[in-house]
């Protein structure tokens, strides 16, 4: 496949305790690393798959360097433990982007997503930015088309952005207009999105497409459940569930590794009762998880939370 290669080596390795017990294994002493790109030979297990791009994000003028996120998240993932459900997991390479060829890059992830599912398999994809959103959730669509396809965002951004060509601004407007182009419904919910993060031209955009949003102040109000309401109405009204998860809907000082790091954001611990939920449904068809960006980072802190999430997905994710 045009700009796919497999996933170097040295990305998964660890401490090795299996001498103590057969059961005491890591991700890495458990995970398929796939040399070529077979989905097929792989079928109804979970594709790990890498987006190595942040074209999307010198676009939108944001702080490159999410091209590396991938790679830096297995190494993170690597030493976790491994149990029961987690031997589904197959990393199946990385399809990398040019410079300023986003559009290509794009349309390669889609098209391993389609491959993918049309394999029965789950998609687990690791970005590079949001403009991730966009390759994934097209092949996620594309592959059930005759189905309720729920969006779920998890981000202090709408990125419902009109630009003249795609950024890391623009993948939920740029599914909206595919979903119109197939005749249907865009079901698009945003979980954690800032008031201050977001122009009035993107509120209205968002009314006008008839988002559902509950902001971050609603996450956060302990008198307020609503928003764990909206979750199981989300499950309930479709029949499969694409989660993407931009990683600066977490405050600063969880993920400090992202373009734009949120002054408030959600907490890991409040988001995680949006996240297991859908993980259990056995609707969840696709999750990503953007814009991690390890030149940021401080002491691998944004590495290990986005990993612990990661590994709590493949954890609870139903068969």
């Amino acid at each position: 496949m045009n700009l796919w290669q497999p996933t170097a080596p040295e990305c998964w390795t660890g401490r090795d305790d299996s001498a103590e017990s057969p059961t005491a294994k890591r991700l890495f002493q458990t995970i398929t690393v796939s040399r070529d790109f077979a989905p097929a030979s792989h079928h109804g297990k979970i594709a790990l798959l890498g987006f190595a791009c942040d074209e999307g994000v010198k676009r939108n003028l944001g702080r490159p360097g999410a091209q590396q996120g991938p790679d830096a998240l297995r190494k993170a993932l690597a030493n976790m433990a491994s149990h029961q459900g987690h031997q589904r997991l197959v990393d199946v390479g990385n399809v990398h982007a040019e410079p300023d060829q986003l559009e290509a890059a794009q349309q390669a992830l889609h098209d391993a997503v389609l491959a993918c599912q049309r394999a029965q398999m789950k998609t687990l994809v690791l970005g590079g930015g949001h403009e991730t959103a966009w390759g994934h959730g097209s092949g996620v669509l594309d592959a059930f088309p005759d189905e309720s396809v729920a969006i779920v965002n998890l981000d202090a951004h709408l990125d419902l952005r009109h630009a003249a060509v795609a950024t890391s601004g623009t993948p939920f407007r740029q599914l909206a207009l595919h979903c119109e182009s197939q005749g249907r419904s865009f079901n698009y919910t945003c979980y954690g999105a800032s008031r201050a993060a977001n122009t009035q031209a993107l509120w209205q955009e968002a009314h006008d497409r008839k988002v559902t949003v509950f902001e971050d102040l609603t996450l956060l109000d302990p008198l307020t459940s609503q928003w764990q309401a909206d979750v199981q109405r989300v499950i309930a009204e479709h029949d499969r569930i694409y989660l993407t998860i931009d990683l600066d809907v977490l405050p600063a000082w969880e993920m400090p590794a992202v373009s734009a790091p949120a002054a408030l954001g959600v907490p890991l611990a409040i988001l995680l009762r949006i996240v297991m939920p859908l993980c259990q449904s056995g609707k969840l068809q696709a999750v990503d998880m953007v814009e991690f960006n390890p030149h940021y980072d401080r002491d691998g802190q944004g590495a290990r939370t986005a990993a612990r999430l990661a590994w709590q997905i493949v954890d609870c994710w139903h068969a």
